[in-house]
């Protein structure tokens, strides 16, 4: 039988009330276990004399809201409602708890619009830097059914599982990101500071430099005379591309199409597309989100434009009474296992789960995917900074060489 701990919580009861006190559990999941039993929704909960505290708040510092702190923060709303909290009770304790600047006035915002009559679904739509499409949808669905609670629950479950998957995806490409940008500092500085002195050496050692020797110095040149004006048009051509990605759909479908077609990493992009499209979609089938306008908010959110389109090429064959799974196969991003589980799962009424599973089988190959990249892409990464920088190294003493060559001969 494990031993019994001691845990010092903070809480709010149904009515808004602040309290604070003790508890008795052999874990601390127990222990926010027996609180909710007790008609007690748990804000903060910590071992007595831990130094380790573990907080249900929306964490961070004040500044971009993140998609961990929607989860916390629908997590958290679910609670309170599912407690018996008023509604207004609920964001009041939110907007009390969190450290987010501008997740805060988002929360007072909402509020004050439903004081003036606003439904919470309408109300959160007015922030939609704060809180995605997928989220309002969720939750409109949930105003009108009659379960807020447990779609702020499926809310807290799909922000968590993407937001995992996102920090797994970032530390597959941190490495390959990191040591290529060492790379080029390393070149640039060679290039600007190294290469110049030895060229001076070499001018009043005489002779013909040899070729590579050329080809290193002549890039030194030009980096050293046109590396600020290279500067400032990759800082304007990142700009203007960014702002093109924004507004030009063309080119977010062209650069998306291009990104699925990189050898390695499209594989890996094209799990992460389909993943989170399944995510999404049987989230929003889930609480009871119709299908048209299910698909609009995955095309909107899914972050990929070759997904998107598919995504309205599907409403124009359910618009025309066709099934879902005929119109997967029109496109190739989408594999034969995921039309073939869509199929079976319109048949048997389970459409949503079937999404569900199909969002976990990519997650789970994401995951191994990511794993696999890093673990090969390690070693070749060390190889190519290996050999760019020998290479730079020989043709740089490659002229000594020859010299001293030179030398011997006239002895």
């Amino acid at each position: 039988m494990p031993a019994t701990r001691t845990f010092d919580y903070r809480s709010v009861d149904s009515g808004g009330k602040r309290t604070k006190g003790t508890i008795e559990a052999p874990t601390e999941a127990a222990a926010v276990h027996q609180l909710r039993q007790q008609g007690i929704v748990p804000l903060s909960i910590v071992e007595s004399g831990s130094l380790l505290r573990k907080e249900i708040r929306i964490p961070g510092l004040t500044g971009r809201t993140t998609l961990k702190d929607l989860a916390i923060f629908a997590r958290q709303f679910a609670t309170m409602t599912a407690s018996g909290m008023s509604l207004m009770r609920a964001l009041a304790v939110l907007e009390d708890q969190t450290t987010k600047s501008s997740l805060k006035r988002a929360i007072h915002d909402t509020r004050t619009e439903i004081e003036g009559g606003v439904a919470l679904s309408a109300a959160l739509a007015k922030h939609d830097r704060i809180f995605p499409q997928l989220m309002v949808a969720m939750i409109h669905a949930g105003e009108t059914g009659g379960f807020l609670d447990e779609a702020l629950e499926r809310i807290a479950t799909t922000f968590e599982k993407d937001a995992t998957l996102r920090s797994k995806i970032k530390g597959a490409l941190t490495y390959p990101v990191v040591v290529l940008g060492f790379t080029g500092i390393l070149i640039g500085a060679v290039l600007v500071f190294i290469v110049p002195i030895f060229e001076r050496m070499f001018h009043q050692l005489g002779g013909e430099l040899p070729l590579p020797t050329r080809i290193l110095v002549s890039a030194s040149n030009s980096l050293v005379w046109s590396g600020p004006a290279l500067l400032i048009g990759g800082v304007v051509g990142t700009s203007l591309l960014r702002k093109g990605l924004r507004t030009s759909p063309a080119l977010r479908l062209a650069v998306d199409r291009f990104k699925l077609r990189l050898p390695v990493f499209g594989k890996l992009f094209a799990k992460i597309a389909v993943g989170r499209f399944a995510r999404n979609l049987g989230t929003l089938l889930g609480v009871g989100v119709p299908v048209m306008a299910a698909l609009d908010v995955v095309g909107a959110t899914t972050g990929n434009a070759v997904v998107a389109r598919a995504m309205r090429d599907l409403q124009v064959a359910v618009r025309d009474g066709q099934p879902m799974s005929s119109g997967f196969s029109q496109h190739d991003i989408f594999p034969q296992m995921v039309i073939q589980m869509t199929q079976v799962g319109e048949e048997s009424g389970q459409l949503s789960q079937m999404l569900d599973k199909v969002a976990d089988f990519f997650d789970r190959e994401v995951d191994a995917a990511a794993d696999s990249l890093t673990a090969s892409i390690e070693p070749i990464m060390v190889l190519l900074m290996g050999v760019v920088v020998g290479s730079m190294v020989i043709c740089l003493y490659l002229p000594l060489f020859t010299i001293y060559q030179n030398v011997e001969g006239a002895q």
